[in-house]
């Protein structure tokens, strides 16, 4: 399983790709800085800040994960989301809307960033594989197959606790998407936007989820996409030979085997100018 993409990341106004050599590009919204990442190195997974699209906000931060274990951050840190210099022996990070997660070797998890909602409340979990961050929850999977959710759980995004052999989850704004690892996809949450209508999907090898809408990718490399079309984010139905997705607010990415990227939806700010970028690998 591919599980959560790991060498693409999309935001609120900003994309993000980690080249195979370890270095990474970033296009869009540079206001907060979250594109200033063009002297990283070593490099083996990104991230970035997700929130809904609304008009208090846009400022968003890009994290990285280099091979030593240590993690980088750059962009919009007004509730300390960007404080992960002194992080050792990560294997994993997300961000959300204010907050990273990050994945220790040991299963445990450590947060920093707003915790208004909860969100942050992860310290407890044990034996977690898989890591995701919604716009005010967080999720995670166990070693065995079963998730973890913190935070907001007035659409019921948190309502995982009776999901069983996952390899991987995603979180939305309002909503929850889980890959089995038979390849079929279980959601939970808001339902009003479609992003949820998942549950004919088959064969899928990896899947994320935008503030209202869910992409998936197929063993034969087909994109799947579910949810909120406004901007023609889920647009995907032509695409081919993809390996990993990732949705933004209102845009979706997708990595070709041949190292390229596709994008689709709202190309406000740039956010979808990736045509040129080439050398894009999974770890």
């Amino acid at each position: 399983m591919l599980a959560n993409p790991t060498a693409l990341a999309a935001g609120r106004r900003h994309s993000v790709g980690r080249r195979g050599d370890g270095t990474v590009l970033a296009v869009g919204g540079t206001a907060a800085g979250e594109c200033r990442v063009e002297r990283w190195e070593d490099v083996v997974m990104v991230a970035a800040g997700n929130v809904h699209t609304a008009t208090n906000t846009g400022r968003s931060h890009t994290v990285g994960l280099r091979s030593d274990g240590t993690v980088l951050a750059t962009g919009w840190n007004g509730d300390g989301q960007c404080e992960v210099a002194g992080w050792r022996g990560v294997t994993a990070v997300a961000a959300g809307w204010r907050r990273t997660l990050g994945l220790l070797a040991n299963g445990r998890v450590v947060a920093v960033g707003r915790n208004a909602e909860g969100q942050c409340d992860v310290r407890s979990w044990r034996e977690t594989v898989a890591l995701s961050c919604g716009d005010w929850h967080s999720v995670g999977v166990r070693s065995d197959g079963s998730a973890l959710a913190a935070g907001n759980n007035r659409r019921r995004q948190c309502a995982v606790e009776g999901w069983r052999d996952l390899a991987a989850v995603a979180a939305g704004c309002l909503h929850t998407v889980g890959l089995t690892t038979d390849g079929r996809a279980v959601a939970t949450g808001d339902r009003t936007t479609g992003a949820c209508e998942v549950g004919d999907w088959e064969e899928v090898v990896a899947l994320d989820a935008g503030s209202h809408h869910t992409v998936g990718v197929t063993a034969s490399g087909r994109a799947l996409a579910t949810g909120d079309n406004g901007h023609g984010q889920c647009d995907v139905g032509d695409w081919r030979d993809v390996v990993a997705v990732a949705a933004g607010s209102t845009h979706t990415l997708g990595l070709r085997a041949d190292g390229t990227v596709v994008s689709t939806g709202n190309d406000a700010d740039g956010r979808c100018a990736v045509g040129a970028w080439s050398g894009i690998r999974l770890p």
